[in-house]
């Protein structure tokens, strides 16, 4: 394999783990997923909007690392590609083990509900 592939190859890596993490932060965005997650943990409406910024800015930054990797129509279309997988990755993620998208929240704290 050429040093060229290796180097392309190691590009749409890194998109697809941007594309990735753009998509779980957009999921963690919507109350069943949040639930899903953190269970009984409420979320405040900044955890929200700064989860929406995130995952537009993690799946834009996937667009722009295909087309830092390739000419554009081979990134546009690998980036369509990708963005079909890494939504079956987080769809299949929040079906199986949620718990593994916890990490994308790390700076949100957990508080506990009192319940009477």
């Amino acid at each position: 394999m050429a040093e060229a592939d290796v180097s392309k190859a190691l590009w749409f890596l890194l998109a697809y783990l941007s594309c990735v993490l753009g998509l779980g932060w957009i999921a963690l965005a919507m109350e069943p997923h949040w639930q899903q997650v953190r269970d009984e943990q409420r979320r405040a409406r900044g955890v929200v909007h700064t989860l929406r910024v995130l995952g537009v800015v993690g799946v834009v930054l996937s667009l722009w690392i295909c087309l830092r990797a390739d000419h554009v129509s081979m990134a546009a279309l690998v980036w369509v590609m990708m963005l079909a997988a890494a939504a079956l990755t987080v769809a299949f993620t929040l079906s199986w083990r949620p718990a593994l998208l916890a990490p994308l929240v790390w700076w949100v704290r957990e508080r506990h509900a009192h319940r009477e």
